[in-house]
């Protein structure tokens, strides 16, 4: 199938929304003879009139050229060997055009796709796959078409030529944007099984975008969703805060369960969210709030991801074990312990996050208290901020703490503690508070020396 050139005066894309570190890119690789594009979701949202994240282009030159022509370039990753060009405010990130296929490694001198470099190492394949069909490595140069095809999704199969200001489509890219479908290049489940977290974008798209998913493509996803688990758990976690960190957490969260990986990514949330629907409509009602949060300039962090999906959870398991008569904090740090193991066998949440995922939660009793003691000092701690967050977000949702975020609201407006009305939380008391009440001791009485008797008077001798 011939590619579809689209001259500049049939779309919408021009240089002034191009980045410009990009566009000085595309510029200098034109001008040394090389093959430049911008290329993937940066056409795709450039197209949809949608701003884009990330500019990333492709070429011809293979990363020695690139590194050979940019100061600023470092070469990164074994699975895919790309160039990562470092300005003032930001990285950009340059390819060379792949195709499929094995072949022999070999020197960034050689010919694109040959493997006839310098220094070619027989038996390294630049393509390999593991007995599952997934890839490990990938790195055989190849055509811009080659390069088109061998992408997730017709949607991403999209180039910009700086040269003639053109939009090539290699696939059905333009017209699935048109229809606004998802739809993967080829066979989906070969794409999927190759690499299974092209299952997640779909979802990410789909939810991001507004689009449905191929009937096919998505019964194929709910067929192979347990093969998530065959991705690394660190690129996993990566990805699982694109899904619910781009302003459409919800509808995710929707797609997630109806496709089965949902389970597979996070099983213990899995489980509870098929037995208990009033769980289902705190955590919808969190994401919503997290949708809402990015929507303005202060958009949640990976730790305040982690306490709006498994919180609540978190805090009910806390609660159980402190009604056996743990102490509450021993019951919330066993919890996400025991939490955090059985998600590590899925989605690896570096511990600073886990650990910073504790304090949110366990900081709760402490905001509820009225008055807080030493508000400045806590004020100060490093979780404050998101932990007072959750506060809010418990609020919205349940109705709860809404005194003690009134009084933390009026606090940090500059009033003083003692000028707050109220003193104490009638909404949610502290799990420990009556555990913890001050016993007043009694004073035993100082016991007087008893008063020596004065000697009696020595009897006259006689």
């Amino acid at each position: 199938m011939a590619p579809r050139i689209i001259p500049r005066k049939e779309h919408n894309i021009s240089r002034k929304q191009i980045n410009p570190y990009a566009l000085r890119t595309l510029y200098r690789l034109r001008d040394e003879g090389f093959i430049a594009y911008l290329v993937g979701g940066c056409v795709r949202d450039l197209l949809l009139k949608r701003t884009p994240k990330d500019f990333d282009i492709a070429t011809n030159a293979t990363p020695g050229q690139i590194k050979r022509l940019f100061r600023n370039c470092r070469l990164i990753g074994r699975r895919f060997r790309l160039a990562h060009l470092h300005f003032k405010e930001e990285i950009l990130e340059v390819s060379t055009f792949r195709a499929d296929g094995p072949a022999e490694d070999s020197e960034e001198e050689g010919r694109p796709g040959t493997g006839e470099g310098k220094g070619a190492v027989a038996g390294h394949p630049r393509h390999l796959k593991d007995d599952n069909g997934v890839v490990l490595r990938d790195n055989v140069f190849g055509t811009p078409e080659e390069d088109a095809l061998r992408r997730d999704f017709t949607i991403n199969a999209l180039a910009y030529n700086i040269t003639d200001f053109t939009v090539i489509d290699y696939s059905t890219g333009l017209r699935d944007l048109r229809d606004r479908i998802i739809r993967p290049i080829g066979d989906p489940a070969v794409r999927f099984t190759e690499d299974p977290v092209r299952m997640l974008r779909a979802v990410r798209f789909a939810a991001s975008h507004e689009f449905t998913i191929e009937p096919a493509s998505w019964e194929t996803i709910r067929r192979l969703a347990p093969t998530i688990s065959r991705s690394s758990p660190a690129r996993l976690y990566e990805e699982v805060q694109k899904l619910f960190l781009l302003g459409s957490a919800g509808r995710v969260l929707g797609l997630l369960e109806e496709s089965g990986l949902l389970a597979a990514l996070f099983p213990g949330l899995g489980r509870r969210l098929a037995d208990d629907e009033v769980h289902r409509r705190r955590l919808r009602a969190n994401l919503d709030y997290l949708d809402q949060r990015r929507q303005s300039d202060t958009p949640p962090t990976p730790s305040f991801l982690l306490a709006a999906l498994f919180g609540p959870s978190l805090e009910e398991a806390a609660l159980a074990g402190h009604r056996e008569g743990i102490p509450f904090q021993q019951a919330l740090d066993s919890a996400c312990g025991a939490a955090l193991m059985e998600l590590g066998n899925t989605v690896t949440v570096p511990a600073r996050i886990g650990d910073h995922l504790r304090r949110i939660l366990a900081m709760q009793q402490v905001l509820r208290r009225r008055p807080p003691r030493r508000p400045t000092a806590l004020s100060g701690r490093q979780e404050f901020a998101e932990a007072l967050e959750y506060l809010r977000m418990t609020t919205a949702v349940q109705g709860e703490g809404q005194a003690a975020r009134e009084w933390w609201d009026a606090f940090l407006a500059g009033v003083p503690p003692e000028k707050i009305t109220g003193t104490a939380d009638a909404d949610t008391p502290a799990p420990e508070a009556d555990a913890r009440k001050k016993r007043s001791r009694r004073r035993r009485p100082r016991r007087r020396k008893a008063a020596v008797p004065a000697a009696a008077p020595a009897d006259a001798a006689g």
